[in-house]
Order: C-alpha cells, then structure tokens, then sequence
C-alpha cells in the first residue's frame, strides 16, 4: 500500500479524534453528571411527597415516572451533543420505539394497568387484597407491578396488566364485616339450649357489634345433624379473631352443655341366617 495513503488516512483518523473527543468527552461527563442529578432530584421529589403527606399509592408511580422521563431526556440531549443528527435519531428511535413496542406489549399493557389502576383507586397501600390467585396486604404499586406481602410474610409480584382487568377482592374497602359460621348439633340434642350458648357467645363478645345485630337460625336438616346458620357483624380488623374464637369457645360449651357435635358415622348391621 502506497505509504502516502496510509500517513493520509492516519491524518484523518487524528483529525476526526482531534474533533469529536472532546464532544464524547463532554458527553460522557454530562451523562455522568446528569445522572446524579436526576438521582437527586427524584429523591427530592420523594422528600416533598412524604412532607405533603401524598397518598403512599401515588407516590412510587410519581417517582419512578419522573426518573424515568428525566433519563429519556438526558440521553437525547448527550447523543446531541456527540454529533449524531436530532432529527435523524428520532427518527430511528421512533421505528426502535414501534418495534420495541411491540415485542414488549404485555409491559406497555402493564404501565396502561398501572395508569389505570392509579386514576381509578380500586385499592391502595395498605388493604387487603385477594387478586389474581394471590391474598395479602398491598405494599407498593409500581409502573409496571403491585407488590404485595402475604400473611405468611412472601413478596408476591403481580403485573399490573391482569390486575387492572382481572377480579379481585378488597377486604378494607368496607369498614365492617360479616362473619359467616355454620354449626351441627345432634337429633338428640337440644335446640333452644345450643341456640342460647350461640346466642350467648356472641352476645358477651366486645368485637361483635350490637347493630347490625347477630343472627342465629335453624338453616339445614342435614343427614346427621341439625345446621345452625350463625352470622355477626363486626369491624374489618376483628373478623379473624371472632372467627377463631367462635371456632373454638361454641367446642368447648357444647361438650359442657352435653350439647354433641355430630362427625361422620357408619352403623353396621349383622344378619345371622
């Protein structure tokens, strides 16, 4: 190769590095930059939204939108300042963008859930939810996700998509509950003596409410034993506690009552011929 080509080719390579290092240079110290006052902008962002006591639901979406539309912005602006044309990147991030969005539709589809969820408010931090085959206590709603905490204490990650179109129960949107019971008792047995231990029972409790009041009925002739249907009302946060409580108390009176709760039995007969 003809040695005045290659010194000629060296001096442009020198010269396009003489041109554009300083740019990349600069590029790469405002990226740098630019990313540790994003972080500290969003943290203020944070700060301001715990002073102003905002709503714990909308807080984590804010934030997390916030950084990442200050990101898309820093990096349109360092990809200028390298040299590369504004309108022909766009326009190549806008087919990457349709592309990108296809291939990641079920993630748009889980930011749309996560808008929706968010302008709409079937739940917020803090209830108790029942959703997509999970149950726990809300935790966080994320752009993309719902973070959840079990009662056995596991992080359950539900994407917001199914979760915005999907049923699901919310067990704190009511103040008050109904605690639905069903006790047997015997054929043998006595009625009205099994209906004044329920009765009692609920009556002396101090997380059973007086109104509504408490409803205890006759509700099933079953096989081998008499059903009774036993309803209280009572404040969100105590139905676990009168449930077991019932659970276990109407056992222990009915056996000092004499009152028997049948189980399941089999009577054999033996014929001699």
């Amino acid at each position: 190769m003809d040695m005045d080509v290659v010194f000629g080719k060296s001096d442009q390579l020198f010269t396009m590095a003489m041109e554009y290092a300083p740019k990349l240079l600069l590029a790469l110290v405002t990226l740098v930059i630019g990313l540790w006052i994003i972080k500290a902008i969003v943290k203020g962002i944070a700060k301001v939204m715990d002073k102003r006591d905002m709503d714990a639901t909308l807080k984590p979406f804010i934030v997390s939108l916030f950084g990442v539309l200050l990101k898309v912005m820093l990096f349109i602006s360092v990809v200028g300042m390298v040299g590369v044309q504004m309108t022909s990147f766009i326009a190549i991030l806008g087919a990457a963008g349709l592309a990108v969005g296809m291939a990641l539709s079920g993630t748009l589809q889980n930011f749309a859930g996560g808008v929706m969820i968010l302008i709409f408010k079937p739940f917020k931090v803090g209830d108790v939810l029942e959703a997509q085959g999970y149950a726990g206590v809300v935790q966080e709603i994320q752009l993309f996700n719902t973070i959840m905490l079990s009662f056995d204490n596991k992080t359950i990650i539900i994407p917001n998509g199914g979760l915005s179109t999907g049923s699901m129960i919310n067990y704190s949107t009511q103040a008050t509950r109904r605690v639905d019971m069903k006790f047997g008792i015997g054929y043998s047995d006595d009625i009205d003596k099994a209906k004044e231990i329920l009765n009692g029972l609920l009556a002396n409790h101090e997380c059973v409410l007086k109104d509504p009041a408490h409803f205890i009925a006759v509700s099933e002739l079953a096989d081998s034993s008499v059903n009774f249907t036993v309803r209280a009302w009572v404040n969100a946060a105590d139905y676990w506690t009168v449930f077991f409580y019932m659970q276990e108390t109407v056992k222990k009176e009915f056996d000092k009552n004499n009152v028997g709760i049948p189980f399941p039995q089999r009577d054999i007969h033996v014929y001699n011929h």
